[in-house]
Formats: C-alpha cells, sequence, structure tokens
C-alpha cells in the first residue's frame, strides 16, 4: 500500500519555524518528484517546494524562497521541509505529493492521479 504521512504541523508564533516531515512506504521513493503542496482556507493549492528524482535540484515558490528549506533522505524514505521566519500568510494544510511534477508558469504542482498524504495543519498566529 502507498503511504505518504506527514507529521510536524502545528501552532506558531510570527517568525518562528517548523519542520515538517512526509514519510513514503510502499513505492520505490527515489523514482519520483518529491513536494510540498499548501493550501490555506478560500485560496488555491500552492507547490511551496520540491525535490526533482531526474537531477536532485529543488524548486520554491518565490513566496518562501529564502525562508524555507526541502531536503530529501532516501534511505530512510522521508522529506523534510524547515520553515523559518513563518507569517499568518503560511497558514494552510501542507500535504506531502510525490510524482510527476509540473512546472507551469513559474508554478509546481502535482496530478490528482500522483501520491499525496493527508496533510498536516500549520497555523502561525500575529
Amino acid at each position: 500500500e502507498v503511504q505518504l504521512v506527514e507529521s510536524g504541523g502545528g501552532l506558531v508564533q510570527t517568525g518562528g519555524s517548523l519542520r515538517l516531515s512526509c514519510e513514503a512506504s510502499g513505492f520505490t521513493f527515489d523514482d519520483y518528484d518529491i513536494g510540498w503542496i499548501r493550501q490555506a482556507p478560500g485560496k488555491e493549492r500552492e507547490g511551496v517546494s520540491c525535490i526533482f528524482r531526474s537531477d536532485g535540484t529543488t524548486y520554491y515558490a518565490h513566496s518562501v524562497k529564502g525562508r524555507f528549506t526541502m531536503s530529501r533522505h532516501n534511505a530512510n524514505n522521508t522529506v523534510y521541509l524547515q520553515m523559518d521566519s513563518l507569517t499568518p500568510e503560511d497558514t494552510a494544510v501542507y500535504y506531502c505529493a510525490a510524482g510527476s511534477a509540473i512546472i507551469s508558469i513559474g508554478a509546481m504542482t502535482f496530478r490528482e492521479t500522483d501520491y499525496w498524504g493527508h496533510g498536516t495543519q500549520v497555523t502561525v498566529s500575529p
């Protein structure tokens, strides 16, 4: 069974940090692009970060560049998203996804048919 399990979300004050984890199982981890997508209430999904299987390069959305760092550890089938200097605009449910990332007009996403986790809530208070 394919599973992506996110953890590490929570409530933090503006300027604080959180580290999200996504543990994958049931598929060959390093055969896929792995990314983080977030969705805030009433807003469209936003591709936050992605590590590409082809060359290991990392994509970051403009809104998080310089504040978020994504890393991938194939040995334990886990990816991490270190989030620093958080603001209330970062409040969202954060999903881990695995598949073939799509980059279009500078934005990143994954298909609905790719693998998705159930998400972890990140709330940043003013």
